[in-house]
């Protein structure tokens, strides 16, 4: 998998691309999202490939009450 924090251009093919974590497709292109947090000592990402399942996420962060 591409470094999750890198800038995902089009040379990033689908089977290397990190998951939407909504719907589990290819989080790719200039509809992407992405939410990093910091748990402890971790730092979290989660992928989507657009904004509706950014929108329709079930946010597990801390402060997020999740």
């Amino acid at each position: 998998m591409v470094d999750p924090t890198s800038d995902l251009e089009e040379d990033v093919d689908e089977e290397s691309a990190p998951r939407c974590a909504t719907c589990g497709e290819p989080a790719l292109g200039v509809g992407r999202r992405t939410v990093t947090w910091v748990d402890g000592v971790d730092v979290e990402h989660r992928h989507f490939c657009s904004q509706t399942c950014r929108d329709d996420w079930a946010d597990e962060r801390p402060e997020a009450g999740g």
